[in-house]
């Protein structure tokens, strides 16, 4: 099947007409470092624009290996982003996944040895078993790897899965008894905060923190509202004016010409705000209206901008919610 997919990729790819360069690339979805490097370089020779300012590669933890490492570089990935989740093992074993912290540890090394130095790793707060003592042996040990990016997320149970609904309705299985509060997760959510900034990684959106100046380039682009191409099954797209969405689905997407199922306008006067106060630095205070939230005390203006408070990112969801119509 992935032969398949990666010539159906390419295909869609080429016949694009672009309008404008691409300056970033990024893979995400899936396990796109499972791909052999000479794929990704067939992928990446349709793409113009290259040397880009960035292209990302996501990979799980004990997908990397030296030579992997050494043919994304060569392919032109510049920046690889680790769903590393956790470094304590029960809480690893919880989610799936089958990594040790010194597997991690290791294939950072791999990375940085390639030439590969702008290194993201995700973290969840809320995971099963997680207590404050493990929540912080993870932060440490993700300090210790001296990377210059992070992305702690805090887990957000949907109430219709199988987890969700054990959880309301007090019941034990799926673990439902062993995820934290969400107090406790927030509590999670503000030690990182504090200590990431205390070794120089600064927050700049809800859940992205960073070296100054090693913010990922291309994923500022959904929260400043720029022009991004997806390709790919699920990909979406955003041309400045519509949002564009591919099929979910992959036979749909091997047999259809074009693979687009879903075309909208996009909405900039509500966009600019459940986007762009995402971002620590907010948005142009100029025309914003005084809300509910603003009173609250989730929302401040200073120096011309609208930005979240301390407490409004905590509670972003509400603050957001205000500016949907």
């Amino acid at each position: 099947m992935q032969p398949l997919y990666l010539n159906r990729l390419k295909e869609e790819i080429g016949s694009h007409e672009w309008k404008w360069q691409p300056d970033t690339v990024y893979w995400g979805g899936g396990t796109p470092s499972l791909l052999d490097p000479a794929d990704l370089k067939m992928i990446h020779d349709q793409i113009p624009g290259r040397p880009w300012l960035e292209a990302t590669l996501e990979t799980s933890p004990g997908t990397v290996t030296p030579e992997k490492a050494e043919g994304w570089r060569r392919a032109g990935i510049d920046r690889v982003s680790l769903g590393v989740q956790s470094f304590i093992e029960p809480e690893i074993r919880r989610t799936g996944r089958k990594h040790t912290a010194e597997v991690v540890a290791a294939e950072v090394r791999m990375l940085k040895q390639a030439g590969i130095r702008k290194i993201n790793v995700d973290l969840i707060a809320g995971l099963a078993e997680q207590t404050p003592e493990s929540w912080k042996i993870s932060l440490n040990r993700l300090l210790d790897l001296e990377v210059d990016h992070a992305s702690i997320y805090m887990l957000e149970v949907d109430e219709e899965s199988r987890l969700g609904k054990e959880i309301t309705l007090g019941g034990t299985r799926y673990g439902a008894m062993d995820v934290p509060s969400e107090a406790r997760i927030t509590e999670f959510y503000e030690t990182a905060v504090e200590l990431l900034k205390s070794a120089g990684l600064n927050r700049y959106e809800i859940s992205n923190f960073a070296l100054p100046g090693h913010e990922s380039i291309h994923n500022l682009k959904y929260w400043q509202r720029k022009p991004y191409r997806g390709f790919g099954v699920d990909a979406h797209s955003f041309d400045g004016i519509e949002r564009i969405a591919n099929t979910d689905s992959l036979p749909e997407y091997l047999e259809k010409t074009d693979p687009v199922v879903d075309r909208s306008m996009a909405k900039p006067d509500e966009e600019r705000y459940f986007l762009g106060l995402r971002l620590t630095e907010g948005i142009p205070a100029q025309d914003a209206p005084v809300t509910r939230a603003e009173e609250e005390g989730l929302l401040e203006r200073s120096e011309g901008r609208l930005r979240l408070t301390p407490r409004g990112v905590l509670l972003s969801n509400e603050v957001f919610e205000e500016f949907i119509a």
